[in-house]
Order: structure tokens, then sequence, then C-alpha cells
């Protein structure tokens, strides 16, 4: 018998648009490909290209060791999630590929699309501080694999935002294995 994945994904028009997400692309069997930091310009730099082809600016973004988180809006009617992450992710996959001869990412991403009320800034936050609570750094600032394209984030981190926490890790009391 085939294994055959669930479709984790909601209806196609929740990615259309002008909509706000907290994405996680987690590599290959959690490799930690980003500790390289030639690997992670790379990405970087592909990430501005195509945020910016596909009309989506990136608010926050932290390079991990095994994998990446995206606060990310769509700016344009046009925008789309699946089609700004299948090419990025493609583009990257294939780079790394040809360079390395095993795979990058993951087959999926997580995504959560924001509600309506719900602030975007401390979940660029929590973006940010991601690599203090992993204990690699002592301040966000320190962590050379995190940023803005878009905006001052050192300045709106210094505002000391309200914190937040991911639906699925305040649904299991913060635990999580493996976590993001």
């Amino acid at each position: 018998m085939e294994f055959q994945r669930k479709n984790i994904r909601l209806p196609a028009l929740r990615y259309a648009g002008q909509n706000w997400y907290f994405l996680t692309l987690v590599t290959e069997g959690r490799v930690q490909r980003f500790l390289n930091p030639g690997l992670v310009a790379e990405t970087l730099e592909l990430a501005r290209d195509y945020a910016r082809m596909e009309g989506f600016a990136v608010w926050a973004y932290c390079f991990m060791p095994d994998h990446l988180h995206l606060m990310a809006s769509g700016v344009t009617a046009d925008a789309s999630l699946p089609r700004f992450l299948t090419r990025f992710k493609q583009q990257t996959a294939y780079r790394f590929s040809r360079q390395n001869h095993q795979k990058l990412w993951q087959k999926k991403y997580h995504d959560h699309i924001l509600r309506a009320g719900e602030r975007w800034e401390p979940v660029a936050c929590y973006i940010w501080m991601n690599p203090v609570r992993q204990g690699l750094c002592s301040r966000p600032e320190d962590w050379p694999a995190s940023g803005s394209f878009d905006l001052d984030w050192r300045k709106l981190l210094s505002l000391g935002m309200e914190p937040w926490t991911p639906s699925w890790k305040a649904q299991h009391g913060g635990a999580r294995s493996g976590a993001l």
C-alpha cells in the first residue's frame, strides 16, 4: 500500500491576494544546511528576487540551521503564496542539488495565515527571537541570518512587542517535538 500525504492546505483563494503569512520551510531530513553562510546568502538573494517578482513583501526572515522562517504579505491583488514558494523552493533546490547532489527542502511547508485583527509585528519578533530561544545567541541582533527586506527590524524589535505564540504551540502547552 502506497503512503499518501494528507493535503494540509486551505482552499486556494486563502493563499491569494493581500494576506499575511508566517511560513516555515524545513530542510530535507532536517540536515543543518544553513550553517553555511554562502548558502544562506544565495538563498536569501533568491527569496528577495522571487518575493519581488511574485508581489510579496518579506517583513521578517530567520535562517535557523535546519529551517527558514518568513513573515510575508501579498502586496498585489494577484499575489499567490503557492506560486511564490514553489518558484523559490524549485530554484534554490535546483541550485543546491546541482552543486551538492542532495535535496535541500522537504516537500511541503508550514503556513499560518494571520487572522483579521492578528498583528504581524509580534509574529515578526517571534521569528527574530528564534535563535535566542534555541540558545544560538543571546540577542536577536547577534544572529547573522535574520532580518527584513522591508523595514528596520532592529528598531521594531526594540519596541518590546507583546509575546506571540503560534497556535499549535499554545494548543500543546508550548511543547512540540522538533520545535520550529
